[in-house]
């Protein structure tokens, strides 16, 4: 039996997109947990107060830049020596009809949704694979069902889940888990954007959703918590919606 105890102390997290939302609960998260925290995220501004609240260190980067990407891991092995946890959350949306998209958004959305994501994987494996790790990629519950007015988007959340398999398959050997995250309706920045942009959202989200109401960043804590320590160790290659029933109905 794997040791149970979430007690992260001793371990080093990277978690991009890291500045709000999902991914500063997430950094506090493991931060609370005993991990030595890594944020990173290109509001640089944001960042630096969400670093100092946590009390951890925040590197400003554009993840879809490799040189960007290779500063932010090399900081966190040459500060702690290690890396074992790496937690993929950077994400951007552009609202608008497919036919509207100028081929320059389109290609935003997915080097910040999807490129990114294996640019920091690859930087990321070497030093993973040093004593086996853990990758927790963010994907939406928009890798499952497309939506009229993101399309950009969906298609980049749909390649998270395609690319979590295939670096699951891929790096099993080396002991390294890869799974995914598919958030549902959270309440976030993000998607307050979207009930400003999209008529009648905030309506449709709560009468498909079971359990009645947006979820919150925190509701993210407990499978995040769960994928990264040895408690998963057998688990790999998934993709698993946190989304209070909306995707559990036809």
């Amino acid at each position: 039996m794997g040791n149970l105890r979430y007690d992260f102390t001793g371990r080093t997290v990277i978690v991009t997109g890291a500045a709000r939302g999902i991914g500063l609960e997430l950094g506090r998260l493991f931060q609370d947990a005993g991990a030595a925290v890594y944020l990173a995220d290109f509001d640089a501004d944001e960042l630096s107060k969400a670093a100092a609240d946590l009390g951890a260190r925040g590197v400003p980067a554009d993840v879809s830049n490799t040189a960007d990407v290779t500063r932010v891991v090399d900081t966190a092995v040459r500060d702690t020596g290690r890396l074992d946890i790496l937690v993929n959350n950077a994400g951007i949306n552009i609202r608008k009809p497919p036919q509207d998209y100028s081929l320059a958004e389109w290609h935003s959305v997915l080097n910040i949704n999807l490129t990114s994501l294996f640019v920091c994987c690859q930087a990321a494996y070497p030093h993973l694979r040093a004593r086996g790790g853990k990758i927790i990629n963010i994907g939406s519950m928009m890798s499952i069902f497309g939506a009229s007015f993101a399309a950009p988007y969906g298609a980049s959340k749909g390649g998270v889940v395609q690319l979590t398999k295939s670096l699951a398959a891929a790096w099993a050997g080396d002991n390294i888990q890869v799974n995914a995250v598919l958030p549902g309706w959270i309440d976030t920045e993000l998607t307050k954007g979207a009930r400003q942009q999209v008529s009648g959202l905030h309506e449709k989200v709560l009468a498909r959703t079971p359990a009645g109401r947006w979820g919150v960043p925190e509701d993210l804590a407990g499978i995040a918590v769960f994928l990264a320590a040895p408690a998963s160790d057998f688990i790999t290659g998934t993709a698993i919606p946190v989304d209070g029933g909306y995707s559990a109905q036809g």
